[in-house]
């Protein structure tokens, strides 16, 4: 059955992406990954399907995951899988044209922008609007971001860390590091490396971030078994590894991070201050769920930290409450060429 609504906000995101319909809430979540068969220059999968082909393809086959640091590295690919994904929520046969609101990083160049907003029309848009992912993030955490007061939201995504200060629907201060979730698997795989000299897959090392992951150890402290290539002598090879040593891999990235959020909060106004010490800072995207960075965050920065509801689905449910509020949350949400307000009740 086709969809009638034309409403659809996108989270495109480096590790997931999130399709929010207008009035039906979010419709698709799908890694952002295609498989790609090289001599026949065809795409052979995408999504969870693609996925679980990473490692285990032949030569001739590659899995690609078409967004690197936030933004675009491979158009081609992009464009290709936000088809895809648009015609799964559209229905195979749809004519429409939606128009679609979608989150970029807040550190995301002009170049970088323009080749969202292309890729997306491309690939069957018919109008492209840009929020950023800090104030969807925020939205959908809930914050009441347009109240006079400071609130700190931290978006930990697959590929960029946003921190933002915000204000009356506005941000004071906004920050974006490309340290995220892609840095802290690179991170696994090099310690894996280093202390066992064990080659492991990048989607091996996202199962032991989300299994074992920590960024500061806390009871209770767990431990899997995992299997890569010997380094030494090329066969399979199975370690023992705890949460503590994952601990001890991943604390380059959480310093970074942490270093970034008090980045931000050593420039904050003084009277938004006592605002951000009352209502501590929020935490958002998968990153958000590593055990310990709430209380890492506390002990180094002195400030309340806790996580949000849902923390990976706030962006694409932060934009679908932008679209149902378009009168109080329309401003935030910016046409490419010029700044305008988001006008729903004309779709």
């Amino acid at each position: 059955m086709a969809l009638i609504t034309r409403d659809i906000g996108i989270d495109l995101g480096t590790s997931n992406s999130l399709m929010h319909v207008r009035g039906r809430g979010i419709v698709l979540s799908e890694p952002s990954i295609v498989a790609v068969d090289e001599q026949a220059r065809a795409i052979i999968a995408v999504g969870s399907e693609a996925q679980k082909m990473m490692g285990r393809t032949p030569k001739n086959v590659s899995v690609i995951r078409p967004l690197r640091g936030g933004v675009i590295s491979d158009y081609d690919l992009t464009e290709r899988m936000l088809h895809y994904y648009l015609r799964r929520v559209l229905g195979r046969f749809s004519l429409t044209r939606p128009h679609v609101v979608v989150s970029v990083p807040s550190g995301i160049t002009e170049v970088e922008r323009r080749s969202v907003v292309e890729a997306l029309l491309d690939a069957g848009a018919g109008d492209v609007r840009l929020i950023l992912e800090p104030l969807a993030a925020a939205l959908g955490s809930g914050l009441d971001i347009g109240l006079p007061g400071g609130s700190v939201v931290v978006d930990i995504g697959g590929g960029t860390t946003d921190i933002a200060l915000l204000s009356m629907n506005t941000p004071v201060l906004i920050e974006s590091i490309r340290i995220a979730g892609e840095r802290v698997d690179e991170a696994i795989v090099r310690y894996m490396r280093r202390r066992y000299n064990v080659l492991i897959g990048e989607r091996t090392a996202e199962l032991i971030k989300m299994q074992i992951g920590m960024v500061s150890p806390e009871p209770p402290l767990g431990s899997m078994d995992v299997t890569g290539r010997n380094l030494i002598d090329g066969l399979p090879r199975t370690v023992h590894v705890s949460a503590k040593e994952i601990s001890v891999a991943l604390e380059e990235p959480a310093a970074q991070i942490v270093e970034a959020i008090h980045s931000v909060l050593e420039r904050t106004p003084p009277e938004l201050s006592s605002d951000i010490q009352r209502r501590g800072i929020i935490l958002t995207g998968g990153g958000a769920l590593l055990t310990g960075l709430p209380r890492r965050v506390l002990a180094t920065i002195k400030v309340p930290c806790t996580v949000a509801d849902r923390p990976m689905e706030c962006v694409a449910l932060g934009i679908g409450r932008a679209m149902e509020s378009a009168a109080d949350y329309g401003d935030l949400v910016q046409g490419y060429r010029k700044p305008v307000r988001y006008d729903f009740k004309r779709l």
